[in-house]
């Protein structure tokens, strides 16, 4: 029995509890052309559906983000989610699942709920549909060739030997030679909430991840491909986000295989964002802070990170623009001492994060990341309780 025979039809159950309400905001808002199509996308009109996704679309990129209305995001996830529903029942699970993500990455909260399940259930969809297709050309195939050879191991980061010294090269001014950022192994809650979270200390914690199916399985890229390969995804094209030529791109590739720390939960806070992180070495991300608080998981490979105290921020020069409010004006690879003399002299402490080492990093605690081998990692935003609202 194929994929398309034992799922007939996407559930949106959020969407229908509050369509008609969606529908009258979108209207209040100048949306009359886009409720008549949203209507016949809802009656299973494929191309009215098109229609709808691109209108929401223009209005999402008819001015800066921030000025886009609230009601335009719900209303191209909105768009999607129709989009997805009527190609799911075709049997277009890639095309389906294209729309979802896209609704993921660009639409608003409301219908978030209903964009996550109608994803696990196209993408189950779709795992059945690869692995009846691989099944019958493995069985039909005149060698035989066993399933182990078609899905082989394909490393992402090999276990070739490690020079440091050559590393040392690459890193900014004084990396590695002042105080390292304290490691240890299996750290209770209790221990954590104590001397980390309460204080705001950075830590290492080593030998917590040893039960992530990712742990083992994302340094395979043939595994990547063949559990995700068709999802879609923003991915960073340029040096760095402050840099003129810097952009995203939406492209296929990955899914998480992951486990939430237990750390996430000191401070009786909220998750507030879950972000995988996949590059080459040399990828850098340059001097920043972030509002919550951070386990950023190293899942293949390794990275340099370099910490200053949040107490720093003034003498780390941010930027004046609200938008970059958060970011420093200073290039850690190549520091113009001239125009920003206060950092030489800064205390900081910095690392290299191992595969299996998760680093916790304080709310508005300043940090530099670059990628020594190809990486992959992830990071865990939480708040504390009675600080859950986002930045």
């Amino acid at each position: 029995m194929s994929a398309a025979a034992t799922v007939k039809a996407l559930e949106t159950p959020v969407m229908d509890s509050s369509y008609s309400t969606l529908l009258q905001n979108i209207t209040d808002e100048g949306g009359y052309a886009f409720a008549s199509m949203a209507t016949l996308a809802a009656g299973g009109d494929t191309r009215a559906a098109e229609v709808a996704k691109e209108m929401a679309w223009e209005q999402l990129h008819s001015g800066p983000w921030h000025s886009v209305g609230p009601i335009w995001r719900d209303a191209y996830a909105m768009a999607c989610l129709h989009v997805a529903r009527n190609h799911f029942s075709s049997g277009e699970f890639k095309i389906s699942l294209k729309a979802l993500d896209m609704g993921l990455i660009m639409g608003g909260l409301t219908l978030r709920d209903d964009l996550n399940s109608c994803i696990k259930k196209v993408s189950n969809a779709l795992r059945e549909e690869d692995f009846n297709s691989s099944t019958y050309n493995n069985n039909s195939s005149e060698h035989g060739q066993e399933k182990s050879e078609l899905f082989g191991d394909q490393e992402i980061v090999s276990s070739q030997h490690f020079n440091l010294p050559e590393v040392l090269q690459l890193l900014p001014s004084r990396s590695l030679s002042c105080k390292k950022v304290e490691r240890k192994s299996g750290i209770s809650l209790e221990g954590f909430l104590r001397d980390h979270f309460l204080c705001g200390t950075p830590v290492i914690i080593s030998d917590c991840m040893v039960h992530w199916p990712a742990k083992n399985k994302w340094n395979d890229m043939n595994y990547l491909k063949r559990i995700a390969g068709f999802r879609t995804v923003p991915v960073e094209v340029g040096k760095n986000y402050l840099c003129s030529d810097w952009k995203q791109e939406l492209i296929t590739f990955s899914e998480q295989d992951i486990l939430i720390p237990d750390y996430c939960f000191a401070g009786d806070g909220e998750i507030r964002s879950i972000n995988a992180w996949f590059g080459p070495a040399g990828t850098v991300t340059p001097l920043h802070n972030d509002p919550h608080h951070n386990i950023l998981s190293q899942v293949v490979g390794k990275k340099y990170i370099r910490l200053y105290s949040a107490s720093l921020s003034d003498d780390l020069y941010p930027h004046t623009e609200s938008m970059l409010g958060n970011s420093s004006q200073v290039d850690l690879d190549n520091i113009d001492e001239k125009e920003f003399p206060k950092v030489l002299d800064l205390d900081f402490v910095d690392c290299i994060l191992e595969e299996g080492e998760m680093l916790y990093i304080p709310p508005k605690w300043w940090h530099y990341v670059r990628s020594l081998t190809m990486s992959f990692s992830v990071s865990f935003w939480w708040s504390e309780a009675g600080n859950s609202r986002g930045p």
